[in-house]
């Protein structure tokens, strides 16, 4: 999503993480990884959750995911994907190439019909890209879950801000990388635990 006129940032600027969430986060995802997922899992798992610090925080703040997010997250999923499946890694690479194109295709037909229907942008492209690093990390049984984890989040923060007193409208601005970053993280993780 975009940001207003008066919130524009320049290129570059406020797209890089804050380096103390961004150190401090992805310090406690590695911990939690190393502890509890078998070796190839954890560090893909460290990997991820530090790219999803890194775009949950700059998209709060700018309503904007960086490349480096998105489309390392994807590739990165592509990647992992044989390390994950030693037994069967081309395939495994296959066909997570094959969720991320579907999983982003799925997010651009939504984006264009919510454009089409209210004449208005509703999904950014960052989202869309976001939606193939999905793709490329989950099972494609966990995409739905990960898509509604992160919806779920985002209405709870908005029935917040509602009961704060903040003023929420149809045109109001949400940043859904922000709850779709940690959403792709913790059902990964999910998804490797042992047993």
């Amino acid at each position: 999503m975009m940001c207003d006129a008066d919130n524009a940032i320049t290129p570059g600027e406020g797209l890089r993480p804050n380096l103390v969430l961004l150190s401090s986060g992805a310090g406690a995802l590695a911990l939690v990884s190393m502890m509890s997922l078998p070796l190839p899992a954890a560090i893909a798992s460290t990997i991820l959750g530090a790219l999803m610090v890194a775009g949950a925080d700059v998209d709060a703040r700018t309503y904007l995911l960086p490349d480096t997010v998105t489309w390392g997250g994807m590739t990165a999923g592509i990647l992992a994907a044989p390390a994950l499946d030693p037994f069967e890694p081309w395939l495994s690479a296959g066909a997570s190439v094959a969720r991320a194109a579907g999983t982003a295709l799925a997010l651009a037909l939504l984006r264009w019909g919510y454009g089409w229907l209210r004449e208005r942008e509703g999904v950014g492209f960052g989202d869309v890209k976001l939606a193939a690093a999905v793709g490329a990390w989950l099972p494609l049984a966990s995409i739905p879950f990960c898509f509604a984890l992160a919806t779920c989040s985002a209405l709870a923060a908005i029935m917040l801000g509602r009961l704060r007193g903040e003023n929420i409208d149809a045109t109001a601005k949400l940043p859904f990388g922000a709850f779709l970053c940690p959403a792709l993280w913790l059902v990964f993780y999910m998804c490797e635990l042992p047993g």
